[in-house]
């Protein structure tokens, strides 16, 4: 329980219907006294809010110190990650390794069935190829807020003791439900749009404190296509693929120009017309595959490289296998090792194919998994 609303319908919900509910709120980076946040969730003031909610509906509420896993597994790589060169998505590492990790054995260590949170997805089973079901993950039946995407690392064996009970509702609902509960603190709650632990400085202050100034802040050149220096950049944790403003000193060019490519190794900057932007396939790190069936190479699918994105008709081929093929190429569809990672090969260019963030795998409204981009 975050202290937002959503958290808080969920485990409303839950208590209406009968479930014997225990409430948790996790204790995080951001709820350090020297770093205080103003913002709707994750906050000291969010724990009472959630705390309010758990005597209002009548279950009981914990707080669950995680701030020294959450500092290792979360928010050092994410530092780690910007100081390489890449852009990190670590919602999807904080879901798998603390929400569903972490918390899922400490719910059964006191005999939980499940734990539920207030993410719109939805759990439900998905037939097996050889009879029988599974259990699943699929997006949300309000589209507009769905968050699957951010689950495409939780482990295939937590699926069955996992709950997302605002998977049917859109929104607008969630805050009906809050009013007629009489759960005022939070239904009219501001929505939490950033990265819980960054605060309200941004990412650039977040990375100069954690890692230190003089090395956030560590200027080198910005180049073109063909190598040629064109300015000066500021530190390459200020930049992402597909950015265009803030390119640094003495930047032009014959038209707008993008990121391209960030080079940890040279500390420098490459960017190029948007047309630069696109490209037909990204390849991952492990895959984290979701049904008990294996992948199997050239399977149709649909990928998506952002969370803001749509997800996109692809191919996928296991490693460096199959990067030349086209998607219609006939192909003798054989299993292999997500562990070895995968390349999803699109039917049309896709813009700003980023380091760092998730290729997340769907089939339809299932979703299949993921991996890391590289």
């Amino acid at each position: 329980m975050s202290g937002g609303v959503d958290s808080s319908v969920a485990a409303a919900r839950l208590a209406e219907q009968g479930y014997e509910v225990v409430g948790a709120t996790l204790k995080l980076w951001c709820y350090e006294e020297r770093e205080p946040v103003a913002r709707p969730c994750c906050s000291l003031e969010a724990i009472a809010d959630a705390r309010s909610v758990a005597l209002r509906m009548g279950f009981t509420h914990h707080v669950l110190d995680y701030t020294a896993d959450f500092r290792t597994r979360i928010a050092e790589p994410f530092v780690a990650g910007y100081l390489a060169g890449r852009t990190p998505y670590p919602c999807a590492a904080c879901n798998a390794d603390l929400k569903f990790g972490r918390l899922l054995e400490q719910a059964r260590g006191i005999g939980a069935a499940f734990v539920a949170t207030g993410h719109y997805a939805r759990r439900a089973p998905a037939p097996l190829a050889g009879g029988g079901e599974e259990p699943a993950l699929w997006r949300a039946v309000g589209r507009a807020k769905d968050q699957s995407y951010a689950l495409w690392a939780v482990a295939r064996a937590s699926l069955p003791s996992l709950l997302f009970p605002l998977g049917g509702l859109t929104k607008d609902e969630v805050r009906a439900h809050a009013e007629r509960l009489g759960l005022a603190r939070v239904a009219d709650k501001h929505e939490s749009q950033d990265l819980c632990f960054v605060g309200p400085g941004g990412y650039a202050a977040f990375l100069a404190e954690a890692a230190g100034r003089e090395r956030v802040e560590r200027p080198g050149p910005i180049l073109d296509l063909e190598g040629r220096e064109l300015g000066e950049h500021g530190g390459l944790a200020h930049y992402t693929v597909g950015q265009r403003r803030g390119l640094g000193r003495g930047v032009a060019g014959g038209g707008a120009l993008y990121v391209v490519a960030l080079d940890a190794e040279r500390n420098a900057v490459t960017v190029g017309p948007e047309a630069a932007l696109l490209a037909r396939e990204a390849r991952t790190g492990p895959l984290n595959w979701l049904p008990a069936d294996p992948p199997q190479a050239g399977r149709r699918l649909q990928a998506q490289i952002r969370y803001r994105a749509g997800a996109a008709d692809a191919t996928l081929w296991p490693g460096e296998a199959g990067s030349g093929r086209a998607a219609a190429d006939p192909v003798t569809a054989a299993p292999f090792d997500p562990a070895a990672g995968a390349r999803v090969v699109f039917d049309a260019p896709q813009r700003a194919v980023t380091p760092g963030q998730s290729a997340v795998l769907y089939d339809g409204d299932r979703l299949l998994g993921g991996g890391t981009i590289l």
